[in-house]
């Protein structure tokens, strides 16, 4: 009985927390890509820049997101990056398009497999630019709290990151709190 109550505990617990996070995340309306192939998206990408994030405060260099092909269509996100100490840091988890055929609206959910099943856990994801070689990728959430210049290679030329990040400052982004990605 008492682990029940746990059990019961924690899955209230995770719901509370993503109602509130919907409710803070608001309905604003912002572009995305009219399109993505998303077999030409999947791969490795290296990020250039980001807004802080919670899950990310140990990343200090190197970080990459991999994204592959499920059998059930979804899309796995194996996210890296190295610690201060060089220890490798790793947060696997599942996408899913929310905007097909379009494909520029994905959910993403780190939960562990078992509780992915449920309607909460899950962050937005969405490309508001990408050029037509996929070499380079700006994704935004719709509240505007986060961000990610994401690149194939580990170094992008200071035009391109000038010209996405004035672009995620004219979608209404706050950078002044940008992190740039070291990379080693």
């Amino acid at each position: 009985m008492n682990n029940k109550f746990k059990i019961l505990t924690l899955v209230g617990g995770i719901a509370l927390l993503s109602v509130a996070a919907f409710a803070y995340a608001g309905n604003e309306k912002i572009q995305t890509v009219k399109n993505v192939d998303l077999k030409r998206y999947l791969g490795t990408w290296h990020e250039i820049a980001r807004k802080p994030m919670y899950f990310q405060k140990k990343c200090d260099y190197n970080v990459t997101a991999d994204y592959s092909l499920n059998e059930n269509g979804s899309i796995k996100v194996d996210n890296r990056c190295y610690d201060k100490n060089g220890k490798l840091q790793q947060s696997i988890g599942e996408a899913s398009v929310q905007n097909a055929p379009t494909n520029s609206k994905l959910k993403v959910s780190f939960l562990p497999k078992a509780l992915r099943w449920l309607p909460v856990g899950r962050g937005d994801y969405w490309i508001l630019k990408l050029d037509e070689n996929y070499q380079v990728a700006l994704i935004g959430t719709p509240n505007k709290k986060y961000l990610w210049l994401l690149s194939r290679s580990q170094q992008l030329d200071p035009a391109t990151t000038e010209e996405y990040l004035n672009y995620a400052k004219s979608l209404g982004y706050d950078l002044s709190d940008l992190i740039e990605t070291k990379q080693k």
